[in-house]
């Protein structure tokens, strides 16, 4: 007997308001502003826009950084000898393991969009925390794609990272986190995404407007909308455009039984290991090794 599908709701909605960030971009901040915290596994999600400036070099030790291009392209380059260049519709999945620098500068030239996409910071299980980094990239003709009404129909889904459809991507998280990009093209059209009971799960909206389950008012772009954890029979969500060329993405990722202390770009379980890595950090050991004396070639430093 096939299960019945019944959808998840939401139970809060911030809308992510744009201020400066780093030098010269503009972010919308929605999970780790002060009106969305503790959303385990994610710590941050910023929708960032660059028109000048960008991400000097800087450092990160404890969690995965996911960056996706939705317009323009970005240069990065890290102390472990690793660079390249994300188009729109790529992906870098970095995770910092015990520790890395790098620095993430756009490419602004005359006639071609200013760079445009989301950054996601997800929270590393500690048996991960201090693995070495690690780095999966896909270009956007490498991102698979699941099309629920066939080629020919309204419906779209970039499976970024996890499963939708029958189509599963070929990024593995350390930790469970599905990510996808949908795209509605007309009004009136509906997914149904399956998410694991219990894992955390989030809509963030850039264009168009949806429904959430069999709600009737609609939410609009720049809202990042949570979803109910799944535990009362709920095996995923439905989704349905209330305008034309709706796109946004849906996020779901394991909640981490374990206590978050954070301080800027370092993420650990316990104020000691924040100080340890503040010393690691300075003295250039564990991971940082000759992370002070390192200057990449895009930070313009």
């Amino acid at each position: 007997m096939a299960s019945v599908s019944k959808s998840r709701s939401v139970v809060k909605k911030v809308y992510a308001v744009e201020t400066p960030e780093g030098e010269g971009a503009l972010v919308r901040r929605s999970i780790g502003s002060m009106s969305l915290r503790n959303l385990s596994p994610f710590l941050m999600l910023d929708h960032f826009h660059i028109s000048k400036g960008g991400f000097p070099d800087h450092p990160h030790r404890g969690q995965a950084t996911v960056t996706y291009m939705l317009q323009g392209t970005s240069n990065h380059e890290d102390s472990a000898g690793h660079a390249g260049t994300l188009r729109q519709g790529g992906v870098q999945w970095m995770t910092a393991g015990r520790g890395i620098m790098h620095a993430e500068m756009p490419v602004l030239k005359k006639g071609e969009p200013a760079p445009d996409g989301l950054q996601l910071w997800i929270d590393l299980p500690k048996q991960y925390k201090m693995m070495e980094p690690n780095y999966q990239e896909l270009d956007p003709e490498s991102i698979p794609i699941a099309y629920p009404e066939g080629k020919e129909g309204p419906t779209q889904i970039k499976v970024i990272s996890g499963k939708s459809y029958g189509v599963e991507s070929p990024v593995k998280p350390f930790g469970g986190c599905w990510y996808f990009h949908n795209i509605l093209k007309t009004k009136g059209s509906t997914i149904f995404q399956d998410i694991p009971a219990g894992w955390t799960s989030f809509i963030y909206l850039w264009k168009g407007a949806i429904t959430v389950s069999d709600q009737t008012i609609p939410y609009e772009k720049f809202y990042t909308l949570v979803l109910n954890n799944g535990t009362d029979g709920e095996t995923g969500v439905s989704i349905t455009s209330t305008e034309d060329d709706t796109e946004f993405a849906l996020i779901a990722g394991e909640p981490l039984d374990q206590p978050v202390v954070q301080y800027g770009p370092f993420v650990m379980t316990s104020r000691e290991e924040i100080q340890k890595t503040f010393l690691d950090y300075q003295m250039g050991i564990n991971g940082f090794e000759g992370a002070r004396e390192w200057k990449s070639k895009i930070g313009g430093r």
